[in-house]
């Protein structure tokens, strides 16, 4: 519910001083009100992830021929528990930081944060119609939720001490994505061109836009709609070693090269491919019958690439990692 609210404020409505992602402060009081303490979510995050297959193989190999950041979201009690358990640096993670023990709440703020959650998960789940661009053009039954959900979050919470939070907090979402890129390159002395940027949802269409416009690659993994439309490339597949055959090639071959590989998508094209043998293989072991989907993003292919690839990240099912210590 309050991610379908963030896509509307963020890209329907395009709130100024909203930004897509900002979710992750929206829930923190509900989350202080329900007892959540930094060591829970550390702990939490530790037992529940849930990965795509072969991720851990995929950013290693990837790390092997190039540099390799992860630009997220997420909490950092999450990001730091997936890091631990792909063996990745956590010096190399951009990710939304907060320390909700430092915050104090009281009690008459909990109860009626909690008689405000339980409002909350009544309510329909926010639909967006196709070419929505203010809220008139909602049907009135969301345009009702919408607008309560406007008064809760900005009338009501932001009033309260925990308000705080609102300002206090700062998730990495769209823009600081892209700020974050900014960053690296310049850390490595490189250029957007020299990019390759994976995304799979709202909060990358800032980066993607950006890497896109200086002759970088864009890729959306198992993307939604907002992703597939930003992306030069959409994947549909069931692990992440994809990733490591177009990040080899890319390193190799240039952004052209990629492409190319794309169009002609097939066993007989990535079996003369002149990548690491040790990626080919173990991409053929996981693929041994149908390729995943690879194609590049066309005007004429685009709503269906949209519908496939929503269609297909609901599908997907992780593995879980659970129970770091």
């Amino acid at each position: 519910m309050i991610s379908k609210y963030d896509d509307v404020i963020a890209d329907v409505l395009k709130r100024c001083g909203y930004k897509a992602g900002d979710t992750l402060k929206l829930i923190l009081p509900f989350l202080k009100a329900y007892g959540i303490t930094d060591r829970k979510m550390r702990v939490f995050s530790a037992k529940n992830l849930v990965l795509i297959p072969k991720v851990k193989e995929a950013l290693g190999f990837i790390r092997e021929v190039t540099d390799a950041y992860i630009v997220s979201t997420s909490y950092e009690h999450y990001i730091k528990a997936l890091c631990r358990a792909i063996n990745f640096p956590f010096e190399n993670a951009y990710c939304t930081k907060v320390e909700i023990d430092k915050y104090t709440l009281k009690e008459r703020e909990k109860k009626r944060l909690k008689e405000l959650a339980a409002e909350i998960a009544k309510m329909p789940i926010i639909e967006i119609p196709s070419g929505a661009k203010t809220l008139e053009d909602f049907p009135e039954k969301y345009k009702q939720v919408i607008q309560r959900l406007d008064e809760i979050f900005w009338d009501e919470i932001a009033k309260m001490e925990i308000g705080k939070l609102f300002n206090e907090v700062n998730p990495i979402g769209g823009r600081e994505k892209a700020e974050a890129v900014k960053q690296i390159i310049e850390q490595l002395d490189l250029s957007l061109s020299d990019t390759a940027y994976v995304g799979d949802s709202i909060t990358d269409v800032e980066a993607f836009r950006m890497v896109r416009r200086e002759g970088g690659l864009t890729i959306s993994f198992n993307g939604n709609e907002y992703a597939v439309r930003e992306a030069e490339i959409a994947i549909m597949a069931e692990n992440a070693l994809i990733t490591a055959v177009l990040a080899e090639t890319f390193c190799k071959y240039d952004r052209e090269g990629v492409l190319k590989l794309v169009e002609a998508w097939s066993n007989n094209s990535l079996k003369t491919l002149e990548i690491s043998p040790k990626i080919k293989n173990m991409f053929f072991e996981a693929y041994s019958g149908r390729l995943p989907t690879v194609e590049i993003v066309k005007k004429e292919n685009m709503e269906r690439l949209i519908k496939e690839s929503t269609s297909f990240r609901k599908s997907v099912r992780g593995e879980a990692i659970g129970r770091l210590g």
